[in-house]
């Protein structure tokens, strides 16, 4: 339990005020149009959609995720966030790719990219998958902060699950769009300093930088210490197996679309950039602070270790980064640092309610049961489904302690096998929409069988994260592959038109050649 002054709660009820105030001061211009309430009129500055990368990627579950990766291997730990280097290689590839197309969401990019029946399923597939995925991923970081809040007040977790992000669908169903970016933008600026201001604090608390190091050498564990700390080619925990996995995922990723969790949100924010440019610098600028961000939560539970060694329970140790704020804090400054936890919650929770209506409101409704919907109606259907999602998130948090191994299992496996599709569709011509669709249909099909049913009945034996990866990877191409090169290619019509619109890098020569032949280029 933590005792609050006055001060205290000053923060944070100005914080709260603050939140939302932005609803109802950009209320006005959320309510325009479906580009207003979505994409913010598509006008915003590089910096503006940079600000809300980073804020909707600093939730209040990443210092627990980074504190129980570092806790548990030191620096080596910190490369399990390497994937989302595709943001620096897409920044300047599938960003730019993405952005000339103007979809409003990647299920509309796939009616731009194919045609006929494969693109229509494919665009409900996406949408509901992303419904579904948003309503998941605004559970799981709602449970997190019924944690923070039942580990500071003694609340039951489902006070801090509900509180907070009713509280955040206020402004968001004010003023989409506009009041998450404009939000997350004050949110981003609160939540760095603290970042910067208790990591320090806690670095300071173990003894600074120098006796952390001494003491972990004191303790025979300078391996901690070393990103490169490998446990051999394929066994224990950092095999370089693994590594190289990360490598390939994070880097060649970033010439697809679709290869990671993380790129629907940041597909949002492409689009509302006012130009291209702005929108490659923006994916590039807020990456860079979450690079910036974890480098300061390592330092600090590396502090945390040495303070508090041995601690085996996950429960215990995943906390470390919150305990460090709250317990050496002093007083005056813990509200100031709840308020930015809160902040933290809240640029996810208004990122996940905003996004995952985008896909309920134009890919479902606006596009299979009303195609004459008016703006009017369109803002409207939109506000009814961020209050879907926020709803949907409280039932999925309530369960979400039972359901934490199928979480990981939905975001990290079930993704493995749509990965080199993902690549593959802005690469290279020849892939269609037969070929995707079947990526995604057998994939879900592979992924339970080699995670769960085989294992089980002692067909295979349970690998480890990255064998499975490549695992799905090599079952899904021997099916997606032959079905793409079996069945016909997409028009060149369609595809001269993508083509001119998005100019695509990789294998695209017969129809850049019939598009210079229509005089197109």
């Amino acid at each position: 339990m933590v005792h609050f002054a006055f001060l205290d709660w000053f923060w944070l009820v100005t914080f709260v005020v603050l939140m939302i105030g932005s609803g109802a001061l950009f209320y006005r211009l959320g309510k325009r149009s479906e580009a207003d309430f979505f994409l913010a009129g598509r006008g915003l500055p590089w910096w503006l959609p940079a600000s809300s990368v980073y804020a909707t990627h600093t939730a209040t579950d990443t210092p627990m995720w980074v504190a129980g990766v570092v806790y548990k291997y030191g620096l080596a730990g910190m490369w399990y966030g390497f994937f989302a280097a595709w943001c620096a290689v897409s920044a300047f590839v599938s960003t730019k790719i993405f952005r000339r197309s103007l979809a409003y969401s990647q299920a509309e990019w796939q009616t731009l990219r194919y045609g006929g029946m494969p693109a229509e399923l494919l665009r409900g597939w996406v949408a509901g998958w992303q419904v579904f995925l948003n309503m998941f991923i605004l559970g799981w970081v709602g449970i997190a902060m019924g944690k923070v809040c039942h580990f500071l007040f003694g609340w039951p977790p489902w006070i801090g699950l509900t509180f907070f992000s009713t509280l955040c669908a206020v402004y968001v169903l004010a003023a989409g769009y506009w009041g998450v970016v404009m939000a997350d933008f004050q949110q981003g600026i609160i939540a760095f300093i603290a970042i910067v201001f208790v990591s320090l604090w806690g670095v300071h608390a173990a003894g600074g930088p120098h006796m952390i190091i001494d003491k972990l050498h004191a303790m025979g564990l300078s391996s901690m210490l070393n990103p490169f700390s490998f446990t051999g080619f394929a066994g224990g925990d950092f095999p370089v197996a693994w590594f190289i996995t990360m490598l390939v995922i994070g880097i060649l990723g970033g010439l697809g679309m679709a290869t990671a969790i993380d790129w629907f949100p940041e597909a949002q924010r492409i689009q509302s950039a006012r130009t291209v440019k702005d929108a490659s610098w923006c994916i590039w600028a807020g990456q860079a602070l979450v690079v910036t961000r974890n480098a300061l939560w390592a330092a600090a539970i590396l502090g945390f270790f040495v303070l508090y060694p041995g601690l085996t329970q996950v429960k215990d140790y995943e906390m470390a980064w919150f305990r460090l704020g709250f317990e050496t804090l002093p007083v005056g400054m813990i509200g100031f640092f709840f308020a930015a936890i809160v902040a933290i919650h809240l640029s996810t929770i208004s990122t996940h309610l905003n996004l995952g209506a985008v896909y309920l409101t134009r890919d479902l409704y606006h596009h299979y049961i009303n195609p004459g919907a008016d703006e009017r109606k369109l803002v409207w259907v939109g506000r009814v489904g961020t209050l879907i999602l926020l709803l949907g998130s409280f039932v999925f948090g309530s369960i979400m302690e039972n359901i934490t191994e199928w979480l990981i299992f939905a975001l990290w496996i079930m993704a493995a096998g749509v990965w080199l599709p993902g690549i593959l569709q802005v690469v290279w011509w020849r892939f269609n929409g037969w070929g995707y669709l079947a990526a995604w249909v057998f994939n879900l099909v592979f992924s339970w069988l080699v995670v769960w049913v085989l294992p089980a009945f002692g067909v295979l034996p349970h690998l480890k994260d990255y064998q499975q990866f490549w695992l799905l990877m090599l079952l899904g191409a021997l099916v997606f592959i032959p079905v793409t090169l079996f069945t016909k290619a997409e028009s060149m019509d369609k595809l001269v038109k993508f083509y001119v619109m998005s100019r695509p890098i990789g294998w695209w020569a017969p129809v850049r050649r019939e598009a210079e032949r229509r005089g197109l280029l």
